[in-house]
């Protein structure tokens, strides 16, 4: 059992920064990034038949639960992951791992935190946060996006993490068990850029990967025939808000992974990883103006606003860009 206080670290996303906050608290000095790299988290997929919230689901990161996992795994840590379906022996588990003094990782419904703004406390389940004790019946909460530590009530921590709609996070925690010193940081990173090509360029069907870029590309530029104006707009808004809100900004989950192949570059001193972080981040850049024209038309701009037809191609670029980064970084030597 540690000894030593939690110390929260706010991050720009909420599982790679758990991540980071977890194992920083048994010793593993571990930058939210090369978490988020480690982990494989960079994704795209695009669901039109999974409608979420009424709307097709889009999502710019992979599953959650998979970034602390992969990053178990991949430095040789122990963990403990759990799902139940009765809710009192869920807060009793919690419980438990929290008498220890351990911190326990969360997964819920960012709908049911009292503590963060009304405007961004919608129906989503897989955020991310960490219970590291109880006081006066609350629990002691560090929630990676929040500047400083927060409390909750039990029946909202119970809302949370069993709520309703997909994914149902069914009471899912996580934590550590136990470390080795037998890390290898420099096979972790090799491991995680593989998987992240695997799943950008493999998946044979075209809801997944960079596929599912130009699909969503074409979907958009066949909204204005196929979709009522309103309809058209709450789409793309859809799309948007999982990019710029449930993202970290800004397409962020690209400038986040650039950011690991920065810190990959300099740890292992490679310079190809650090030229490919720089063109990650152009194309970042490309994304985050793909969201601007298209918040434009969703606000009924009347000026400086472009047509679903170009704003498909701004897309395109994207994904034609990535689809070149990705091979190239598949070939990797090592």
């Amino acid at each position: 059992m540690n000894d030593h206080p939690f110390i929260h670290l706010q991050h720009a996303h909420c599982e790679s920064g758990v991540t980071s906050n977890l194992l920083r608290h048994e010793g593993i000095d571990i930058s939210e990034p090369m978490a988020f790299g480690i982990g494989a988290g960079l994704f795209f997929g695009h669901l039109p038949l999974l409608k979420i919230n009424g709307v097709p689901g889009t999502t710019y990161r992979i599953w959650p639960g998979a970034i602390f996992k992969r990053v178990a795994e991949r430095l040789n840590v122990k963990i403990h992951a759990e799902r139940f379906r009765d809710q009192g022996k869920a807060m009793q588990a919690l419980d438990d791992v929290l008498a220890t003094g351990k911190p326990v990782g969360i997964l819920g419904s960012v709908f049911y935190l009292p503590y963060l703004p009304e405007a961004f406390r919608f129906h989503f389940n897989a955020h991310n946060l960490v219970a590291y004790g109880k006081q006066n019946n609350e629990y002691l909460i560090s929630d990676p996006i929040m500047e400083g530590v927060t409390r909750i009530a039990p029946e909202d921590l119970v809302k949370c993490r069993f709520a309703k709609g997909a994914p149902e996070p069914k009471g899912f925690m996580y934590y550590v068990t136990g470390t080795s010193k037998d890390m290898n940081m420099a096979k972790a990173i090799e491991q995680g850029i593989k998987q992240t090509c695997f799943f950008m360029l493999a998946p044979p069907i075209p809801w997944f990967g960079n596929k599912a870029i130009f699909l969503l590309a074409d979907r958009i530029k066949a909204y204005p025939k196929k979709l009522p104006p309103r309809k058209a707009a709450l789409y793309l808004g859809n799309v948007i808000r999982m990019q710029e809100e449930i993202g970290t900004g800004g397409a962020g989950f690209r400038y986040l992974y650039a950011a690991f192949l920065q810190e990959a570059g300099q740890l292992l001193k490679r310079d190809d990883l650090l030229a490919y972080s720089a063109q990650l981040t152009k194309i970042g850049d490309d994304w985050r103006n793909f969201a601007y024209s298209a918040a434009r038309i969703m606000k009924e701009r009347t000026s400086d606003i472009v047509s679903y037809d170009e704003l498909s191609e701004l897309l395109k670029i994207c994904g034609r860009q990535e689809l070149e980064l990705f091979q190239n970084m598949r070939k990797l030597a090592w």
